[in-house]
């Protein structure tokens, strides 16, 4: 196996295991930044995007759905595109899930985040055309947008947030998940465009995009015995 694979397969692997050594991995927040938020009132700007860039880096099953988003886009406009769709989705429910409450079972969302990395992974590996079935892959990608915004809203939640600067504090915290996720997409797009010049790309893609099936299997396992379990 290249050594190229070898780094690429280690490093989708390790990301899958240090997912799941996490309690709730990849959206759960700190209990120093918990106990940080907690103590801090009024609008403030720079601590929120801060933690919420740091959200971003340490959100391990985001870059992987991220990565498998970005797969086989070859057109800066597709890629511009179906981050904007899964940008807009992972914004609206992460400041609206805050600021109205809305009441969400953390593990069957984290669950549901686990299944969108195995979804389109799946999907790349050409899994629905085998299948027959015509799925949207906008559709797709906003929906899991979605569900990860609510994700992060249900941490944010268990968190004693004052209600002076809200609104700001949530907005900031959600520009400082993009500008981490601008940044950690640009280092992929260069990454996945030096691979692509390999004459061994497509084979080596269909046994990463297998890779990230089988993690995003294990992240759902996880979080569905972890709402067993609390039931």
């Amino acid at each position: 196996m290249p050594t190229p694979l070898r780094w690429l397969l280690g490093s989708l692997l390790l990301a899958a295991l240090l997912c799941l050594s996490q309690g709730a991995w990849g959206h759960d927040v700190s209990v120093e930044d918990a106990s940080f938020l907690a103590k801090k009132e009024g609008f403030i700007f720079w601590p929120y995007f801060y933690l919420g860039a740091k959200h971003m880096f340490t959100g391990l099953d985001h870059l992987l759905f991220l990565a498998g988003v970005i797969f086989f886009l070859y057109r800066p406009r597709d890629v511009a595109l179906y981050v904007t769709l899964f940008a807009i989705g992972h914004s609206l429910t992460l400041v609206v899930g805050v600021w109205f409450r809305i009441p969400a079972n953390p593990y069957l969302v984290d669950a549901v985040i686990g299944f969108s990395v195995m979804y389109k992974a799946f999907e790349n590996l050409g899994g629905f055309k085998a299948l027959d079935l015509s799925i949207s892959s906008h559709g797709a990608v906003f929906f899991f947008g979605l569900c990860h915004g609510l994700g992060l809203a249900t941490k944010l939640q268990q968190i004693t947030l004052s209600d002076q600067g809200l609104l700001g504090n949530l907005i900031a915290f959600n520009l400082g998940v993009e500008a981490g996720q601008l940044t950690a997409l640009s280092i992929m797009l260069v990454v996945i465009l030096v691979w692509r010049r390999r004459s061994t790309f497509r084979r080596e893609a269909t046994l990463a995009n297998a890779v990230l099936v089988t993690a995003g299997c294990l992240l759902t396992a996880t979080q569905l015995s972890y709402y067993l379990g609390a039931s």
